[in-house]
């Protein structure tokens, strides 16, 4: 996935002179050579603009998400999996969607699954699991969340002032973070959201408990809405001004 992305962005460098990325990867307190492996990647590319944030502890998948795009320096933020499901190419969807959308410097681009539904990978999974995911899907729609149809997919861009509001509200570290991103977004009521359509496949190895996390995951769904709608939670433009 690394080899891939910087090959794509030299790429769009060498075509747009004044095109300039940085490429920020976040170990959540892993005990594996991810650091490492990382940090000599780096060394042996010097012409890339590489930084690793390694967290001291497990933050969960949005603690890190969140902590990486505190970090950013970009005028736009692309939040992508390492596990390469996606394609990166697809940035460029995004970046289109996101010229056509984005008002006042605000924008979110949502990479989506949603046109996969029928295809073989999807079906050939187990009957529980896709009825999980649809249970999952039902469920967001009750709690607020409308014209997202998937929200789920790690791949997601970003408008700087954007990030810079959603993420120092944030207050969900696990996988049902990226709920809490687009409610931000959209209770802010000054963040346009865009679907993009991008190619993916399933990867083999996922982390998720299918029954514990389903479970996890639809008491956090709960709680996110609860807390907003009972205001003991609230969209703070005041951080976003704190945090630039």
């Amino acid at each position: 996935m690394l080899t891939e992305t910087t090959e794509f962005l030299q790429k769009r460098k060498l075509q747009d002179k004044n095109f300039s990325y940085e490429i920020l990867i976040v170990d959540d307190g892993s005990r594996d050579r991810t650091v490492q492996v990382a940090l000599n990647f780096a060394r042996e590319h010097q012409d890339v603009d590489i930084r690793v944030l390694a967290l001291e502890k497990n933050r969960g998948k949005g603690g890190a998400v969140t902590q990486g795009m505190l970090g950013a320096r970009g005028e736009r933020c692309l939040m992508v999996d390492a596990d390469g499901a996606t394609r990166f190419a697809d940035l460029e969807k995004l970046e289109g969607a996101l010229d056509k959308v984005s008002k006042d410097g605000y924008g979110v681009a949502v990479g989506s699954r949603s046109h996969l539904v029928s295809t073989e990978a999807v079906v050939k999974r187990s009957f529980v699991r896709n009825f999980l995911m649809r249970c999952f899907h039902s469920m967001v729609y009750l709690l607020g969340i409308r014209g997202i149809e998937d929200t789920q997919c790690g791949f997601k861009l970003f408008t700087r002032k954007s990030a810079q509001l959603i993420f120092p509200n944030m207050h969900v570290e696990r996988w049902i973070f990226d709920i809490e991103c687009l409610m931000i977004a959209q209770l802010s009521k000054r963040i346009p959201i865009q679907e993009v359509q991008v190619n993916w496949h399933e990867i083999d190895g996922s982390k998720i408990n299918l029954m514990m996390d389903s479970v996890q995951m639809a008491r956090d769904l709960l709680l996110i809405r609860l807390n907003y709608v009972l205001g003991l939670w609230a969209v703070d433009a005041n951080k976003a001004i704190k945090s630039q």
